[in-house]
């Protein structure tokens, strides 16, 4: 008995320090629905998810989360979340911070792929709509937080195990242990998590040499090729965060660290045939018959991510003193190969090629902020800041190639042609991809904040300053070392008024997107698009944009909130990809491209969200959810007027959960559609439509420190499907005067997953 009353005071303990902190078994018994918060720090408009609104559908990772909040779209392979599209908009035009801190990685747009975040981790899911003062402003369609676990969130511990299994067959473990507790005068919290991940994607591709529009009997008349294609996805993910954190009076302090790690292979195997639906070929290589090529492209990818971040705060009677010092790293090793049998030839042995292309890239940040913040009365402070920041990217990115083996023995119903084991040769660096990127920010900020009534107020102005330094060891000696400045003033406000029950939010603010790596490294890249090649920019100037959000949010019951958000987003400077009339490395009819600074573009949208219980009708352990997001946009390119590439013109999904509490268990499913989206860019042209997603789960409570969670997801059969129309020349793009015209279809089967937790 003694243990345990020394626990329970510990406990109490716990929450007199910090009302955040729960129990352990609060988090892995879940007796009550969760549904989204309702932001109260802060003036600016957000939405707060905490981990009880999408823990019960168990996502993978903070991707998979996402897809349950609004305006949140990804263009990723079937069943994968990886590069978030708030808005719709690029992934390079979106925030992604943890724990408020911006992270590298391997993309050349400066986004952060969300799928290498496991969400056991998560805390909580923040959407900051506008953009602040005391963030950097680079968040022109806004900023996604993901906020881990800290010391101050969970008492006690628990063991998580589970698995995944799919419709092949296979099966994928998981595992986690989370413990949180004193130690010393603060707090410890410490998690560790291991995921298996697999996805089995059968894609198909027929082509055709014009477009319906051209000609009514396309199908037969201009039909091409065929491409048969399996894509597998197989890896591990392993996790860990650590934090440490003390509250004395009016000091805290925090130490926190996470680290991320993946492996991955992923194995596509592709045949191409001369005939819509006919699966036969040569099994000696004897010329003809159906089988054109055969093409295995296995790629091999370990990834690592390690952050560490230490904060710092006191506060007195005349205002409070904050500095924050942090540390980001990433590393990526990978390893691709292709090799392709191409038997459309007239020439014997069959004709090989192979390619070797290997992948190093490390990307590390070091960064300090301090802001001093004063009282100038009971409602109204005065905040003045500074933050440093650098960063030091370097890409090794070298080839090699295998096109002189013979092909001897092939044999279709194995598919190992003698010729995928054989050496290549020795590896040089790639034009444009082996080089430095050093970027130095310095940026100062003031803001004013206060309260008068039922008015909360938020208004100030940063300053930034970017110096990058591009060394370039592929270009010529004379164009090799470039150096590239830019300055900023970001204003920004935000107004709250609270009206009873209700809220209205109003905010505007300048924010920025810096260029690509890619697009500002001074070499020329062959074949980059298409068969078009890229050279890149170094002048090019970021983009820049006016934006404001007005949103109204109303409390329902006493957990529900329905809300209504309005958004208008001015880009200026938009990069668009130009012709410089330079024939391409592929000869007449192809040419280099280059970015440049040479549009302006609007987006708009209302965004409305929902999450209440049934409460009002009599049913309290009902509850529902939904978001519904409409978007639009408009930008002019060289042909003509069109939507912002890759974004989806509407993204909704609704769902419902109901508890039973006599017998402890609970049910739930979510369903999921966002809209086709556009890409057109010189030479190509893409239209990209999802199906339907669909998920269901089944809880099962034992006491109050056990749980059992059942959950099938893609439940019906999500496929992607694109359709691309590819030109030789501009002046084909306008006349619609098509060299391949596209359908490809990708799908993958449903996945169920079966967890248990106990909490200790």
């Amino acid at each position: 008995m003694v243990p345990s009353a020394a626990r329970a005071a510990d406990e109490a303990l716990a929450e007199e320090e910090d009302g955040l902190t729960r129990a352990a078994r609060e988090i892995v018994v879940q007796a009550d629905i969760g549904f989204r918060n309702r932001a109260e720090d802060g003036v600016e408009p957000k939405l707060v998810y905490d981990e009880e609104y999408f823990r019960r559908f168990e996502p993978l990772t903070a991707g998979d989360a996402l897809k349950r909040v609004p305006s949140v779209t990804f263009l990723s392979d079937v069943i994968e979340s990886d590069g978030a599209r708030l808005r719709g908009l690029d992934p390079g035009y979106t925030q992604i911070t943890i724990n408020g801190e911006r992270v590298p990685g391997s993309n050349a747009d400066r986004s952060f792929f969300l799928d290498r975040i496991p969400a056991e981790l998560i805390k909580q899911v923040e959407i900051v709509r506008s953009s602040s003062a005391r963030r950097t402003g680079d968040a022109v369609a806004g900023t996604l937080n993901i906020v881990l676990r800290d010391a101050f969130s969970m008492d006690g511990g628990y063991v998580r195990a589970g698995g995944l299994f799919f419709d092949d067959g296979e099966a994928k473990p998981s595992g986690g242990l989370y413990y949180g507790g004193k130690l010393g005068p603060g707090r410890l919290l410490i998690g560790a998590n291991v995921q298996g991940r697999y996805n089995p994607k059968k894609k198909k591709s027929l082509r055709y040499g014009d477009s319906p529009e051209n000609n009514p009997n396309y199908a037969t008349d201009d039909f091409d090729n065929r491409e048969d294609q399996d894509d597998v996805r197989d890896g591990t993910d392993y996790a860990g965060n650590v934090s440490w954190a003390m509250e004395q009076g009016g000091t805290k302090f925090e130490i926190a660290g996470n680290y991320v790690r993946t492996e991955r292979d992923q194995i596509e195997r592709s045949f191409e045939y001369d005939d819509p639906v006919a699966i036969t070929g040569p099994i000696n290589l004897t010329p003809g018959g159906n089988l054109l090529s055969d093409n295995y492209n296995p790629v091999f990818i370990k990834q690592e991510s390690v952050a560490v971040t230490s904060k710092f705060s006191h506060e007195t009677d005349w205002g409070k003193t904050s500095a924050r010092a942090s540390f980001a790293g990433f590393r990526d090793q990978t390893q691709e190969f292709e090799h392709e049998i191409d038997f459309d030839t007239d020439e014997d042995p069959a004709e090989y090629e192979g390619q070797f292309q290997r992948t190093r890239i490390t990307d590390t940040e070091l960064a300090f902020e301090l802001e001093q913040a004063f009282k100038l009365n009971d409602t109204v402070n005065i905040a003045v800041g500074g933050f440093m920041q650098d960063k030091n990217r370097r890409t090794n990115i070298s080839e090699a190639e295998n096109d002189g083996a013979e092909v001897t023995a092939y044999d279709q119903l194995t598919q190992r042609p003698d010729v995928f084991s054989t050496p290549f040769g020795a590896l040089e660096p790639a034009p444009g991809a082996f080089n430095r990127i050093r970027e130095e920010r310095r940026d100062l900020y003031a803001l004013v904040e206060g309260k008068t009534g039922v008015i909360k107020f938020e208004a100030g102005l940063r300053w930034e300053n970017t110096k990058v330094r591009i060394t370039d060891f592929t270009a010529d000696p004379a164009n090799g070392d470039l150096r590239v400045k830019y300055n900023f003033l970001l204003p920004s406000a935000s107004v709250r008024v609270d009206l009873g029950r209700g809220r209205i939010t109003a905010s505007a603010a300048r924010t920025v997107r810096r260029p690509r790596f890619d697009f500002i490294t001074p070499a020329l890249l062959e074949t980059e698009f298409g068969d078009n090649d890229l050279l890149g920019n170094p002048q090019l100037r970021p983009e820049k944009a006016w934006g404001g959000d007005l949103g109204y949010e109303h409390r329902i019951g006493r957990t529900g909130v329905i809300g209504v958000n309005g958004f208008f987003r001015r880009i200026e400077d938009v990069v668009e990809l130009a012709n410089t009339g330079v024939v391409g490395s592929e000869g007449p009819g192809t040419v280099v491209l280059q970015p440049r600074n040479i549009g302006k573009g609007r987006v708009w949208g209302v965004e409305f969200d929902l999450s209440a219980s049934l409460g009002f009708i009599g049913l309290a352990d009902t509850g529902v959810f939904g978001n519904l997001s409409l978007i639009d946009s408009r930008i002019t390119d060289r042909f003509g007027q069109r939507r912002f590439n890759g974004q989806s013109k509407y993204v909704y999904n609704f769902g419902a959960i109901q508890n039973f509490r006599k017998i402890g268990g609970t049910i739930g499913a979510t369903y999921r559609k966002q809209g086709p989206a556009l890409d057109r860019i010189v030479g190509e042209e893409v239209r990209t439509s999802y199906g339907a997603d669909l998920e269901v789960f089944v809880e099962k409570r034992f006491g109050k420190r056990f749980t059992i969670r059942a959950v099938g997801s893609n439940l019906l059969n999500g496929s992607k499907d694109e359709v691309f129309n590819k030109f030789d020349t501009i002046g084909d793009q306008r006349g619609r005067n098509f060299d391949e015209y596209e359908l490809e279809t990708e799908s993958a089967g449903p996945v169920f997953q079966v967890v248990a937790r106990y909490a200790f």
